[in-house]
């Protein structure tokens, strides 16, 4: 008898064990399927939601929420532009122009010669033909400058140029460098905010303005000593 009722609590134990693994895995499969009807849905509207909004412009006061790639030589735009650049006939994609300027005779130098030139490098966005384009310049004396150590103008420069052009050129930007009076390639004596100087922004700005594929709108930008030249190009209005 009283190995019948050993047998008999065994298999009671074993029952119930059973039976507590039964119901373990069949609230496990239920929790699964709960689950995966819960988030798949919220897939699938993600999934959704990401092709309709495909090519959808985000407005300004909704960018703060977006992802902002930090870990790179700078920041990036948030969107990437429709437009590549436009090649030319160097590695740099650029093109150098001289443009001549009239100097008041007092001002010696070049003026005596009738020959100031600003030196000046241009990048452009490859638009469709007749799309004309506004330009971002930086004028500065740090381009093709053995001082400092710095490349061709016709080089972007580490500091600024390289990232505009890879940043905001695609968005239908033309990007410029300018060598300020008497730095780089532009001749005549080097004038520190004066009267030289600001008549070679005036005169570069005035190119930009007036070339073919330019819609005459002209920014400039920089900081330190490229930061001053801005405020020289905007007293000629």
């Amino acid at each position: 008898m009283s190995g019948a009722k050993i047998d008999s609590t065994q298999h009671t134990r074993m029952s119930r064990d059973f039976n507590l693994v039964l119901a373990s895995t069949i609230a496990v499969a239920l929790a699964f399927l709960f689950i995966s009807a819960v988030f798949g849905e919220a897939v699938m509207e993600l999934a959704t939601d990401e092709e309709s909004n495909a090519g959808v412009r985000v407005p300004v006061w909704e960018r703060s929420n977006m992802p902002y790639q930090t870990n790179g030589e700078f920041g990036i735009a948030l969107e990437t532009g429709p437009y590549e650049i436009l090649g030319t006939d160097n590695e740099w994609n650029s093109t150098h122009h001289f443009v001549e300027y009239t100097l008041p005779i007092d001002e010696g130098g070049a003026a005596l010669l009738d020959n100031a030139v600003i030196s000046l490098a241009v990048w452009r966005p490859n638009v469709p033909e007749g799309v004309t384009v506004p330009v971002i310049a930086e004028f500065g004396p740090y381009f093709q400058e053995a001082s400092v150590e710095t490349p061709s103008i016709e080089v972007p420069g580490t500091w600024l140029g390289q990232m505009i052009i890879d940043q905001i050129l695609p968005h239908g930007f033309a990007f410029a460098q300018v060598s300020v009076t008497g730095t780089g390639r532009s001749n005549h004596c080097m004038d520190l905010m004066g009267n030289a100087e600001q008549l070679g922004n005036d005169a570069a700005v005035r190119w930009f303005g007036e070339q073919e594929w330019s819609n005459g709108a002209v920014g400039m930008i920089g900081k330190s000593y490229d930061g001053s030249t801005p405020w020289q190009a905007a007293m000629f209005g």
